[in-house]
């Protein structure tokens, strides 16, 4: 069975708003590399369409284009959207509705490296279905006093073990942990 691994960048503050996050090449190239370690990314709407508008690349372009090597990783990536309202994607994309933890652990139980998620309210609904196998925080150091905070209204705690981290020359941690079971 492969694994579910979750990722988000948060301030120390733990707000998870991409607009108040910086982002550097060295950052970049660390989440191209987690999506490298997945078959599969599993996506919110909101998640897919923040995504797309940001980097997708255009018709025609080429590794050798001097893309950015997030941009070409998360372009080149197999994407499943859960949704509700979306009628229809794109972008290497298919749609999913219905019972979520029934076809989030169908995507598990398919041969491969893993699957990828980010968000919010997706990663909220799939830590209280005990579907996740990895966690990681990538902290920035940064406070922003304001704004979404990952995981709001979880209903019960997780127990997690720490088993790595990474530290940037941005001075951000990335913090991977296990759930303990």
């Amino acid at each position: 069975m492969r694994a579910l691994r979750y990722s988000i960048n948060v301030t120390v503050d733990g707000c998870c708003d991409h607009r108040v996050i910086p982002a550097d090449e060295e950052l970049h190239r660390h989440h191209a590399g987690n999506i490298a370690r997945a078959d599969v990314l599993l996506l919110g709407r909101v998640t897919y369409l923040m995504m797309e508008q940001a980097w997708r690349l255009p018709s025609g372009s080429a590794v050798g284009d001097g893309a950015d090597p997030f941009a070409l990783a998360i372009d080149a990536a197999r994407k499943v959207v859960v949704s509700g309202t979306l009628e229809r994607v794109d972008w290497n994309a298919e749609l999913v509705r219905g019972d979520l933890g029934a076809a989030v652990r169908a995507l598990k139980r398919e041969p491969g490296n893993g699957v990828f998620v980010g968000g919010v309210a997706l990663p909220l609904a799939l830590a209280e279905l005990g579907l996740i196998d990895e966690y990681e925080f990538v902290v920035h150091p940064r406070i922003a006093g304001r704004g979404p905070s990952v995981f709001a209204g979880l209903s019960e705690h997780v127990e997690l073990r720490l088993v790595d981290t990474v530290e940037f020359a941005s001075g951000a941690v990335a913090m991977r942990y296990e759930p303990r079971r």
